[in-house]
């Protein structure tokens, strides 16, 4: 299973060759923040049950020919929906950190780059 981090889902989103990018929080979160032209299918409580039907019932929204980047509130949840995407044959990734390591880059705050820092260093 593949992760981006976001300062190469930012690259992406302005250079031309933007992912889909799967928010699955719930609606009044995303609506709340989220990425710029992401799309919302709000499957993240019935991921964290372990329920995945939800999200294999919404497949039809969400193109097979592109690639998908999912997103959540740390990125621990959108790794099972990335699993999911995967077992249906799509190409997909986890945005890591999800929105809260999102929310550090954009805002260039002190831990996003210290953690930056030694995710360089520490393999």
């Amino acid at each position: 299973m593949d992760k981006i981090n976001p300062a190469e889902l930012d690259d992406r989103l302005s250079n031309g060759t933007a992912p889909y990018v799967l928010d699955i929080r719930p609606r009044k979160t995303y609506q709340r923040s989220h990425i710029d032209g992401s799309q919302n299918v709000p499957v993240y409580n019935d991921l964290r049950r372990g329920d995945d039907d939800e999200l294999r019932q919404s497949l039809s929204q969400i193109p097979a020919d592109e690639t998908v980047v999912t997103v959540c509130k740390a990125g621990v949840v959108a790794r099972k929906a990335t699993t999911v995407l995967e077992e249906e044959g799509y190409e997909a990734a986890t945005l890591a950190g999800g929105m809260r390591r999102w929310n550090g880059y954009q805002n260039g705050s002190l831990g996003y780059r210290l953690s930056s820092l030694v995710r360089r260093v520490l393999p």
